[in-house]
């Protein structure tokens, strides 16, 4: 699977971490940024690769993750550690693929275990491999959004969402925020841009929420609870 060509702007998992803090009511943020700037790469990496690759397919029930592609995170980014057979890719995101302005970007305590679907892994985790090829590059978060600007406007990065993109975040050992329970079961389903009242998010009892939208990037993002984990077992529903 080709690992340079892609990335930029805020992600998914990303936008989850920013979508999730509202979802559980978080507490108002201390006016000091927790994490002004990157920590040593040693804190974001997990030094025992089975244990990465456990919590990278405890993202999806069991029927998808066994035979998906895993990836790994390496010193300059994403590495291959399992080859795949039924398309869908999975991996262990880390904080900086949330929106720029996230007050946890560089939190190392962030793991967001995730499986992306056959259209989402052609369409969108090209953004999150990239992206985090730049961070490990020692890009600054301005050089990374200027980055990105940019490879939409050369269509460096995919500017048409393949139909059906999606992606599992199930896990439950996930870390994806040091506020609230830490971690929520869900889906996340990628359309083009669109008003999130055409899905009927963020409406009273309505399940849907809107994560994100572009541009640039060139799709919406709304997530869904499921209710359980991955491995079947409830899991908390957002208030």
């Amino acid at each position: 699977m080709a690992r340079n060509t892609l990335s930029a702007g805020a992600s998914l998992v990303a936008a989850v971490i920013c979508a999730f803090a509202a979802l559980l009511q978080m507490r108002v943020q201390d006016p000091k940024t927790p994490y002004p700037s990157m920590a040593p790469v040693d804190q974001y990496l997990m030094p025992d690769r089975d244990a990465e690759i456990a919590l990278a397919r405890s993202a999806a029930p069991d029927a998808i993750s066994g035979d998906a592609t895993i990836l790994v995170l390496g010193r300059h980014g994403y590495e291959t550690a399992v080859e795949g057979k039924n398309g869908f890719v999975c991996a262990v995101e880390r904080g900086w693929t949330a929106p720029a302005d996230n007050p946890e970007f560089w939190n190392p305590k962030n793991r967001s275990p995730i499986c992306y679907n056959p259209p989402a892994v052609r369409s969108v985790l090209p953004l999150i491999i990239k992206r985090t090829e730049l961070v490990l590059a020692g890009k600054t978060i301005a050089q990374i959004q200027e980055w990105g600007k940019a490879a939409y406007a050369k269509k460096d990065l995919p500017t048409i969402l393949e139909p059906g993109s999606m992606s599992y975040m199930m896990s439950k050992e996930a870390y994806l925020t040091d506020d609230g329970g830490h971690n929520l079961a869900h889906l996340m389903f990628y359309t083009p841009v669109m008003e999130k009242a055409k899905w009927g998010a963020d409406v009273p009892n309505s399940p849907v929420i809107l994560l994100q939208t572009g541009p640039p990037e060139p799709f919406t993002v709304f997530l869904v609870p499921t209710g359980k984990w991955s491995d079947g077992t409830r899991a908390p529903m957002p208030k």
